[in-house]
């Protein structure tokens, strides 16, 4: 990512070609939108699409100027979760085979937790299995009043593993235990009282309204500082408060006020101006 300070608002590059089965759209503020593009498969995984979006999420993580990246499915769903096809494939090929098809999704999901930018999942229609894990991965998820979401793999005799490190983060592990074992489907409100949402959009209109608000409310936020925040939450989570965290933790914020975020920001803020990377700034 560039340093803000010389660059405060760079037109975002071609980030990535969009291909068949992911569409990348970028505005020139920095905003990115990740759309999984197998609507006539309610954007099922298969290897194709976890490829895709590995691609992207790579080459998003290298790329000049994002500042916030959205994740939607094309055709009013989500992610149905694993295509059928794919899964009937997957009965008759070895452990081995496996094994290596699980690891790239795993890959992927991991590819999406570790983007610098704030990442969002935009959840319309229903977010099944692998669609609500990826919903998981991200830091903030909104969905529709009418979203339907579930962990339904113990019905085939399976288990949501590759997803559940993301899961169990967000929702935390007794109730991640008892969605799990029972593939229960729960709608948009359960899932945000669990967690796994942040927001309920009334409908698709509303779900837009709240990407262009979270778009213009990203500018005003260093985009090195929000991946350093990105990185503390994960690094303390769960951590005991000793004196070695407590030590941790004053280097981190030591270090971000003699950097050049900090001291254009806190500039900024004593002079009664907007810092450099956001709209409007001198």
């Amino acid at each position: 990512m560039s340093n803000p300070i010389a660059d405060p608002l760079v037109e975002v590059p071609d980030v990535s070609p969009s291909t068949p089965l992911v569409h990348i759209e970028a505005t020139q503020d920095g905003a990115v939108t990740v759309i999984m593009n197998r609507p006539h498969r309610k954007n099922a995984f298969d290897a194709g699409l976890i490829s895709a979006l590995s691609e992207a999420f790579e080459t998003l993580r290298g790329a000049e100027g994002v500042r916030v990246i959205f994740l939607k499915g094309a055709g009013g769903t989500f992610s149905a979760g694993a295509d059928l096809d794919w899964m009937r494939a997957a009965v008759d090929r070895s452990e081995s085979d496996n094994r290596e098809d699980a690891y790239a999704m795993a890959q992927m999901l991991k590819q999406l937790w570790d983007l610098p930018a704030l990442t969002i999942a935009l959840v319309e229609g229903g977010a099944f299995g692998g669609g609500a894990g990826v919903a998981a991965a991200c830091d903030l998820a909104i969905a529709t009043a009418d979203a339907k979401f579930a962990f339904s793999e113990v019905k085939l005799g399976l288990i949501p593993a590759t997803i559940s490190p993301y899961v169990v983060a967000a929702i935390g592990p007794r109730t991640a235990r008892g969605l799990f074992a029972t593939g229960q489907v729960f709608g948009a409100e359960h899932a945000l009282r669990i967690g796994l949402i942040g927001e309920i959009a009334a409908d698709a209109a509303a779900l837009a309204a709240a990407e262009a608000r979270i778009a213009r409310e990203m500018l005003a936020c260093a985009p090195g500082a929000v991946a350093d925040a990105k990185r503390l939450a994960s690094d303390v989570y769960a951590q005991k408060i000793d004196h070695g965290l407590m030590e941790e933790t004053a280097k981190r914020i030591a270090h971000a006020r003699v950097g050049g975020e900090g001291q254009e920001g806190v500039r900024a803020f004593l002079e009664r101006r907007k810092p450099v990377w956001a709209p409007g700034a001198d």
